[in-house]
């Protein structure tokens, strides 16, 4: 089974930090940021105009991705968590 997004949407991985450990200071899972980075996993058909036609997507599958910190819904697919979201939600594209 595969996720298609609808629209403008896009789904995204998110691309989880190493942790660094500081003087023995480990922090709970519960304290830690959510990761702002991902990479797209699979990409909609475009948002549509009022006349009917479609507007390319400015992002494609394997780029890596910036997007706000509360950006998206969270799903769990295949034992991952992924982001579903729409492009506005994506605040640039890493080269």
């Amino acid at each position: 089974m595969q996720i298609k997004p609808l629209g403008d949407r896009v789904l995204v991985k998110p691309v989880e930090k190493k942790e660094e450990k500081k003087g023995g200071i480990i922090i709970p899972d519960t304290a830690k940021e959510k990761p702002m980075e991902g990479v797209v996993e699979a990409v909609g058909q475009g948002k549509m105009t009022e006349k009917g036609d479609r507007l390319p997507m400015n992002v494609k599958k394997g780029d890596k991705v910036l997007y706000g910190k509360y950006s998206g819904t969270e799903i769990g697919f295949d034992n991952e968590k992924y982001l579903i979201m729409h492009e506005d939600d994506i605040l640039g594209v890493m080269e």
